[in-house]
């Protein structure tokens, strides 16, 4: 569904609600339902369970004060301490904050639904405006709850632990969650949330009171999450966005942004010095990493966006065995690396293998919640998909599951068109053996490409010899009884290029007989350095690949803009970050400009737009002609299993 309107969320406004949030938090009083109190006791801990389920006195309401709680873990915890520990602080503010949010948000709801109307004349209701009434007040009770969670998350998240794992084992859930009324919504999620933090076995350090925070209101927004479907009267949730002034928290409907994003994925830290060939590849994702590292979080923008160099889709294709899975290592072990010099938040999101799903429906759901995180403006975001052709093969294949077709569709919704945010802070790496074998709609959404090789030549081969048996040398001094090459220094071949120039071969004509032939038709009329050259080339270029369209020449124009911002940031840029990453965005943006006037001295520009041209013209072509051929040699062979078929059927028959 998509918000059709913003509604500013004021902060004047907001002020006059704290002091109701701030009694929340005093004082609240609940009784517990005997579900609760008798819940499961072979559940996950039982002594938390009861210890949830114990409550004091002979029943009745139990009054519980998280404010009071939370002083006295100061006291537990850092009991020399005069003023507050900061996470505790930190904890006590956000969950005011958030609270004061869900009431106005709860406020909105009221006024948008009519719910505000139905309160009022309450005693005149008969009874289908009574069911009205109820059906409301558990709709905006739970989008309260929501909104509430969702705040405290976006305020402590970046203060919690990475690995929130130890923190979610020893959490047993929350017994019970109230939408009977707003008052009750509250009432129940904070007592739940008091009593876990007094429980002395969840809280063991002031860091564990923000963990414990972030995962017990995760936990609120799944319960909420899983019974939005039972609600009514949801369209004034879903149809708008709330914003909060002077700040990027924002309540679109029930999505949440840090949906799996909680954490990164483990992953093998390995060099780029690892790695044999792949020249082309190694020099694009060492260009990748240093984009996404200029990336402003106070803008929420990257320079490199506005000087046209920067890739929210790539594609690195090649045969088995030349270094994909090596290379998205690489790539995350830079961009980690960076982020930790640079203090700035880093999520490694590789696309999960499980996401195909045989239900109706569940593909696209889970590629959504894959793809959404990627909207999350405050952090570095690199995403692989590795072996992209399992989940984005082309759907008008034979026997392409529906759960591929969703996966597309959402992968296409959400790299372009209205869901499509791009800040210039992460980005999508399709990786491939069989790149003919994905979507079309997918492969033109792909801005940047490069080829994984592998070892392509000598120098490279005795290298990735020289690394494996440099172990073998290490272990056993002289065992390794061969000599050394005259010329040539071990690893020389595999220092980084410093621009595509020295990279790329020099290709002034296409090698696919079909494009040369066109490229030679075109320029019997026009020169390659007159504008109607490519106008007039893209125009025959259509008449032989039906899908080549105007998204290929934008592709193509980015791989010109790719070319003019391919140049090295300084190195003490990175030494002192304070020289260029920790300035402001308009500093940055300028001194990327002068670098770029630089670079652009020795550049020639009819020169490379031929060049990129050519290569892009040549790939479409490649890609076209070997899925053809495949095709061909699917049918030959069956056609060949047949006619076998049939001799040795006549041999029996005989």
């Amino acid at each position: 569904m998509e918000h059709n309107s913003t509604f500013p969320i004021k902060q004047n406004e907001l002020d006059m609600l704290r002091d109701e949030a701030t009694s929340y938090i005093k004082s609240i009083q609940w009784e517990q339902g005997q579900r609760a109190k008798n819940r499961d006791k072979n559940g996950k801990d039982e002594s938390i369970l009861l210890y949830l389920s114990r409550a004091k006195g002979n029943g009745g309401a139990e009054i519980t004060s998280v404010s009071k709680t939370i002083l006295e873990l100061k006291k537990r915890l850092l009991p020399e301490s005069i003023a507050i520990p900061l996470h505790l602080n930190q904890t006590l503010y956000a969950v005011q904050e958030g609270i004061t949010l869900g009431i106005w948000i709860k406020d909105s709801y009221y006024d948008a639904s009519g719910l505000s109307s139905l309160a009022e004349n309450k005693s005149a209701l008969d009874n289908s405006g009574k069911r009205e009434y109820e059906s409301k007040m558990q709709t905006g009770t739970a989008f309260m709850l929501f909104a509430s969670a969702y705040k405290i998350l976006h305020d402590l998240k970046l203060h919690a632990s990475d690995d929130l794992s130890v923190m979610k084992n020893k959490f047993a859930g929350i017994p019970e969650v109230s939408l009977m009324s707003p008052l009750k919504g509250f009432s129940c999620a904070l007592f739940y949330f008091d009593k876990y933090l007094g429980h002395p076995e969840i809280i063991k350090s002031d860091q564990d009171v923000v963990d414990f925070t972030v995962v017990y209101f995760e936990a609120l927004i799944d319960e909420i999450q899983m019974r939005k479907n039972s609600l009514e009267y949801t369209e004034t949730i879903t149809d708008r966005t709330y914003k909060l002034e002077k700040s990027d928290f924002a309540v679109s409907g029930w999505e949440n942004v840090f949906q799996g994003a909680a954490k990164s994925v483990e992953f093998n830290q390995i060099q780029f010095e690892q790695i044999v060939g792949n020249r082309d590849a190694k020099h694009f994702a060492r260009r990748l990493t240093e984009r996404l590292l200029s990336y402003d979080f106070e803008a929420k923008k990257n320079p490199f966006q506005e000087l046209g160099g920067f890739m929210p889709v790539f594609m690195g294709y090649g045969i088995p065995g030349t270094g994909k899975s090596m290379l998205i290592a690489a790539i995350a072990t830079k961009l980690k690396e960076y982020s930790e010099t640079l203090e700035i938040p880093f999520l490694f999101h590789p696309m999960p293998d499980t996401l195909i799903s045989t239900f109706q429906g569940g593909s696209a759901e889970k590629m959504v919640e894959w793809m959404k995180p990627l909207q999350d403006p405050t952090r570095l975001i690199f995403a692989p998909i590795d072996d992209a052709e399992n989940n984005l093969q082309e759907r008008t294949e034979q026997g392409v599951s529906a759960g591929v077709k969703e996966v597309i569709g959402v992968f296409l919704r959400y790299t372009e068109g209205a869901y499509a945010v791009n800040y210039g802070n992460s980005s999508i790496g399709l990786f491939t053996n069989l790149p003919e074998m994905l979507d079309k709609a997918v492969i033109s959404r792909v801005q940047g490409r490069f080829k994984i090789d592998g070892a392509r030549n000598e120098q490279d081969f005795v290298d990735q010899d020289y690394l494996w048996w440099k172990k073998l040398e290490h272990t056993m001094p002289n065992f390794i009884n061969m000599s050394n090459p005259n010329d040539y220094n071990y690893l020389d071949a595999q220092k980084v290029a410093k621009n595509l120039g020295e990279i790329l071969e020099k290709i002034d004509k296409p090698t696919e007989e079909r494009v040369l032939n066109t490229f030679d038709k075109v320029a019997t009329k026009y020169k390659d350095n007159e504008h109607m050259f490519y106008a007039h080339l893209y125009t025959e270029i259509q008449k032989i690949f039906p899908f080549f369209s105007s998204r290929d020449v934008r592709n193509i124009q980015k791989a010109v803009s790719l070319r003019l911002t391919d140049f090295d940031l300084e190195q003490d840029w990175f030494e002192n970050p304070d020289i260029y990453f920790r300035k402001d965005y308009e500093t940055k943006f300028g001194m990327l400009q002068e670098l770029m006037r630089a670079n652009m001295k020795g550049l020639d520009f009819s020169d490379i737009r031929r060049q990129e041209v050519v290569r892009y013209l040549d790939n479409v072509a490649t890609i076209a002609d070997t899925d053809f051929k495949r095709k061909v040699e699917k049918r030959v062979n069956q056609l060949n299993i047949d006619m076998e078929a049939r001799e040795q059927f006549g041999n029996t028959e005989r």
